[in-house]
C-alpha cells in the first residue's frame, strides 16, 4: 500500500507543517480539528480542508488516530502535552505509531525512516502531530520539510 493521505489536526506547529507541505505538493489532506477551527493562534485558516468536531484538542486528537492508519509523531528532545497524549491514544487503540525525535534527526532522515514505517505497516492514511509553535519554534518548518521529502518519494516510488 502507499501513502494516499496526509491528516493532522490543524494547531499551529508540526500539524500546520504537514498540512502545508500536501497542500502545496497537491497531496490529499484533512483531518479533524476542534469545534470552531480552534487553534492557539485564532481560528485555524479556511485554507485547511478540516471538518469541525465538538469535544475540543483531546477528542480532535482521538478522532483522527482512530481514524488513519498509523500516526507519525515529531517530538524535539521530549514528549509533552497533546503529543504525548497522541502517543497514548495510539497505545490504548493498537494504532501503529513512528517516533521521530527531531532535535536527533533532519528532515530527511525522518522522510526516510516514514517511508519505511508505512511500508511496514501498509499505512494509506498517515496521521501527522507534534508540538505548538509557541511549545517549539522550529516545529512548523521541520515538519514542512518531512512530509515534503515524505510526498515527493512516495510519487517516485508510485
Amino acid at each position: 500500500m502507499t501513502l494516499a493521505r496526509i491528516v493532522s489536526g490543524g494547531q499551529t506547529g508540526v500539524d500546520r507543517g504537514a498540512l502545508d507541505a500536501a497542500l502545496d505538493a497537491g497531496f490529499p489532506c484533512g483531518g479533524w480539528c476542534p469545534q470552531e477551527r480552534l487553534a492557539e493562534d485564532g481560528a485555524i485558516p479556511a485554507r485547511y480542508p478540516l471538518a469541525e468536531l465538538s469535544g475540543g484538542y483531546k477528542e480532535r486528537t482521538l478522532r483522527n488516530v482512530l481514524e488513519t492508519d498509523g500516526t507519525a509523531v515529531f517530538y524535539f528532545g521530549e514528549l509533552e502535552g497533546g503529543t504525548h497524549q497522541t502517543v497514548s491514544y495510539c497505545q490504548q487503540h493498537r494504532k501503529p505509531c513512528e517516533l521521530l525525535n527531531a532535535a536527533q534527526l533532519t528532515p530527511e532522515q525522518c522522510a526516510l525512516e516514514l517511508a519505511a514505517f508505512i511500508a511496514r505497516h501498509g499505512i494509506a492514511a498517515l496521521n501527522v502531530a507534534g508540538p505548538r509553535a509557541s511549545k517549539v519554534p522550529q516545529a512548523h518548518g521541520f515538519a514542512y520539510a518531512a512530509i515534503k521529502a515524505l510526498i515527493l518519494a512516495s510519487r517516485e516510488r508510485s
